[in-house]
């Protein structure tokens, strides 16, 4: 959490999104370093260090919080007041070797707020998250650190700084321009006071989806369990246990949701479980985040015209390898069309099943139905692929081939590192032989985890300083557990999900950088390397070697592999446009210099404008939109993952073009060029030097069995 990364990177860090209030006092100062809590002490014990989770109380994160907010005005403060002459050292080294201490509190708070949050917790965020926004943004325009960054600027081309420095000087030079170091004073406090403002609203946003998403629909009848696979059954009945029930919980996650949208045959149940799902935060009450949107979308243009951009998508992407909205919508726009026909096929197929049963095919009928065909048409039941797929063979599946590939290990150390919560495993991870990291996986769904999946570090490789050797990674997921002796069994989509989080991991576990500040990657290249890893899922190797049933140990039959390759492009129109369709309404809510007032109505009318199928529904709605409101990481910003699996689709045709998936040539090429190297270097002419040549969306749209007009 270095001084000079946070505002080479950004406006604001977060602590889930935020950041902390000045403390400018110096007795203040003093007094509050003297009382130092234990949270933010360096950390002991092996791999450099490791939090000390057994220590952690959540009434300490206050005293914390100001401890960390002092002692890092003090840091900055003492860079500013350096004596002598301005150089590098003094003030672009001097920055990026600071923030320890707000590092490790930032990276145990985030735990708290995402897999622990509590009512206890969310009150902290409520009371803090503004607090630390305005701290950053302050600190962000400081007159004093910007004339003192400029000066080395100007004078760059003499200052015999190589490749490196001088990317690290000219990103924290344009990173602090774009952000409104060159604002008068003014304009520079009302910047502060919508970063503050827009720390309340995300919080307030999170804190309504979390409501909704604790809730769950009670099954107490048997004869309503109806077309539910015996493991999902137990699954369900062991999530009541959990909340005091009798009966079966449906719980509202997505790893709970779609199985029994996929296998319930009492279509009414179906509806109210998708209902549930799809109307978080927009049932009109508490909880309804509709009116916390307007007034996100509102500050965010303030924001962008003070700063001089047009729109906030083109603030946010002024950073990226897209640069402007237009080149992210022309790309989606590209695959909508074909993706659209493909639902239109898809839904006529489930029709025809549908007409038997006397209904016409609604969104809580899609994947019923879908099921139906796949079956028809491959005579493949998900349901009979499941038992092959035991997560803990998945995991271990994921690590082996992170060492074919990357000579990386992973040996189990469960129980002798502290964790946050009894569930978590943990792994020792070397690369050819040598100790790079420590992994943390965190496998389940429970109340007070935010939905779907993730993954951070605590601590993050590089080589300044000589200290950040050794990663702290760690992955973190929402698998519904099996019941009691019964191991957790997981969906095709669900190990695709495991994979994907897995190749965030290896990316920061091979880095191999120097600068802190260069060490983070545009946002549409954040997702590229999970996504590359989720092809090696559905290899011969994987599935003849892990797919194993898991009552009889045996492997998957090549029969049933061969249907599930035949699958591969099945329903593929429903999945581009479930997430497609979230991701055009992200541009076009961004892209407008008229902040939109009613969300409910520009999603509908939106929807209509660029033809959405009826029978669907966006994979994440405007008022439950995470990736959006409750934070400013993704807005403007969710086409990446088209953006990144475009480049994924055609890295992955130069392994297969080498006749083998697992080629150690091309893999290392990859690692060393694409995984490695950060942002020391420009990714784009990152991507090309190991391609040759820009990514070729013919890929993608051979992936996803589209027509490519070859």
């Amino acid at each position: 959490m270095k001084i000079g990364k946070m505002l080479a990177s950004a406006a604001v860090l977060s602590i889930s999104g935020v950041a902390m209030t000045a403390v400018a006092d110096a007795k203040e100062i003093k007094a509050v370093q003297n009382s130092e809590p234990a949270l933010l002490q360096e950390w002991t014990g092996p791999y450099g260090g490791v939090p000390p989770w057994d220590q952690v109380k959540v009434s300490q994160f206050p005293s914390a919080f100001q401890a960390a907010m002092a002692a890092y005005k003090a840091e900055f403060e003492a860079i500013l007041e350096t004596p002598g002459p301005i150089t590098f050292d003094n003030t672009i080294t001097a920055s990026e070797l600071s923030g320890e201490k707000m590092g490790r509190l930032f990276s145990i708070w985030g735990v708290h707020s995402s897999n622990l949050s509590s009512p206890e917790v969310r009150k902290i965020q409520a009371e803090w998250e503004p607090k630390v926004s305005a701290f950053f943004s302050e600190l962000t325009l400081d007159a004093r650190y910007f004339q003192r960054v400029k000066f080395l600027y100007d004078q760059r081309a003499s200052l015999n700084l190589d490749a490196k420095q001088m990317r690290l000087l000219e990103r924290t030079y344009d990173s602090l321009v774009r952000n409104g170091a060159l604002l008068n004073a003014a304009k520079k406090a009302q910047v502060i006071g919508i970063e503050t403002d827009l720390s309340k609203k995300f919080s307030a946003f999170s804190e309504k989806v979390l409501a909704d998403e604790e809730s769950f629909i009670l099954i107490d009848k048997e004869a309503d369990l109806a077309g539910l696979p015996e493991t999902f059954v137990a699954a369900l009945s062991a999530a009541a246990k959990e909340k005091g029930k009798t009966g079966w919980a449906v719980v509202n996650t997505r790893s709970a949701v779609q199985p029994f949208l996929e296998n319930s045959t009492r279509r009414d149940l179906r509806e109210k479980v998708w209902r549930a799902f799809t109307k978080r935060g927009d049932n009109g009450g508490a909880n309804d985040t509709n009116a916390t949107i307007a007034e996100i979308l509102k500050l965010r243009q303030d924001r962008a015209e003070i700063l001089g951009f047009p729109t906030h998508a083109h603030y946010r992407m002024a950073d990226t390898m897209a640069k402007d909205p237009d080149r992210a919508m022309d790309l989606m726009m590209k695959v909508w069309p074909a993706a659209v026909a493909r639902v239109k096929e898809e839904v006529a197929d489930m029709q025809a099943i549908a007409n038997a049963d006397g209904i016409t095919i609604e969104p809580w009928d899609y994947r019923f139905y879908a099921e139906k065909v796949r079956k028809a048409k491959y005579d493949l039941d998900q349901e009979a692929i499941k038992p092959y797929f035991q997560l803990d063979n998945m995991v271990a599946a994921m690590f082996d081939a992170a060492g074919k590939l990357y000579g990386m290990s992973f040996t189990e150390n469960t129980g002798t590192v502290p964790v946050f919560e009894p569930q978590v495993r943990t792994f020792e991870v070397k690369r050819d032989g040598k100790m790079i990291g420590l992994f943390y996986l965190d496998n389940f769904a429970r109340a007070g985890k935010r939905s779907g999946a993730w993954m951070t570090t605590y601590r993050s490789q590089h080589k300044l300083g000589g200290k950040n050797d050794i990663v702290l990674a760690s992955n973190n997921n929402n698998f519904v557990p099996g019941a009691d002796g019964v191991p957790t069994l997981i969906s095709i989509d669900d190990a695709s999900t495991l994979f994907h989080e897995f190749g965030h991991a290896i990316h920061y576990l091979n880095s191999d950088i120097t600068w802190p500040g260069l060490g983070g990657t545009p946002r549409d290249f954040v997702e590229y390397p999970s996504q590359v890893n989720e092809n090696w899922l559905l290899t011969p190797y994987i599935l003849n070697t892990y797919a194993k049933h898991y009552k009889t140990g045996e492997p998957i039959p090549a029969a049933l592999v061969e249907k599930i390759k035949a699958s591969d492009t099945f329903n593929q129109g429903f999945a581009t446009v479930e997430y497609l369709s979230s991701a055009i309404l992200d541009m076009k809510l961004h892209n407008r210099s008229t902040p939109v007032a009613d969300p409910a109505a520009f999603e509908r009318d939106t929807l209509a404008e660029i033809g959405m199928p009826k029978e669907m529904v966006m994979r994440h709605r405007l008022p439950q939109f995470n990736h959006l409101f409750a934070d400013d990481g993704y807005s403007a910003g969710y086409y990446s993952y088209l953006w990144s699996e475009t480049m994924d689709a055609d890295t992955w045709a130069a392994f297969t073009e080498k006749g083998d998936v697992w080629d150690k040539e091309t893999a290392e090429r990859f690692r060393s060029m694409l995984l490695a190297t950060g942002n020391e270097t420009d990714r784009i002419e990152a991507y090309r030097a190991f391609r040759g040549r820009d990514p070729d969306v013919k890929y993608i749209m051979k992936k996803r069995g589209f027509p490519t007009g070859e």
